[in-house]
């Protein structure tokens, strides 16, 4: 199975491309960001994201999609931003047909460390640990998509096999 995971932003949406041979082996196939210019239009940015995703859609041919819920702990004009740029990146992968889960980020920190809690650098450092990665992955947006396609397979093997 190849799950897409998408950090959804307007500036930079981080994304993560892996195939699950199973909850224990997780081959990464690549991984950066969509960069849209502050400079450029909403619409022209909106537009963007949509035709550098569906490229990815596209190269990797995702079974599944796995996306940030949207939260409101920030700043409100970050929510709208994220919020616009989410939308987008929701209507490219139903015109696609592929299954969108979503996950909160509470959910995400438990299935990468066991702790709700845990800060970015314990994130990241899992991310790199359950990757087999020579390093953590850059740009931070781009970690944090990674960690959303293993916290979907972590959850979907855990659903599968009752555990």
């Amino acid at each position: 199975m190849i799950v897409l995971g998408i950090d959804p932003g307007l500036s930079l949406t981080g994304w993560g491309a892996v195939q699950a041979q199973s909850r224990d082996k997780i081959i990464p196939l690549q991984y950066g960001c969509i960069r849209t210019k502050p400079s450029e239009t909403l619409p022209q940015r909106l537009h963007n994201i949509n035709i550098e995703l569906q490229k990815l859609i596209d190269t990797y041919r995702p079974e599944v999609v796995a996306i940030e819920e949207l939260f409101f702990l920030k700043e409100s004009s970050v929510v709208a931003a994220v919020g616009q740029a989410r939308g987008a990146i929701v209507l490219t992968v139903a015109l696609n047909g592929i299954k969108l889960f979503e996950y909160n980020p509470r959910l995400v920190k438990m299935a990468l460390t066991g702790y709700g809690s845990a800060d970015k650098h314990q994130m990241q450092h899992m991310v790199k640990t359950l990757l087999r990665l020579k390093e953590i992955p850059k740009p931070d947006d781009a970690a944090d998509a990674l960690a959303m396609a293993i916290c979907h397979i972590n959850t979907n093997y855990r659903v599968k096999s009752g555990e």
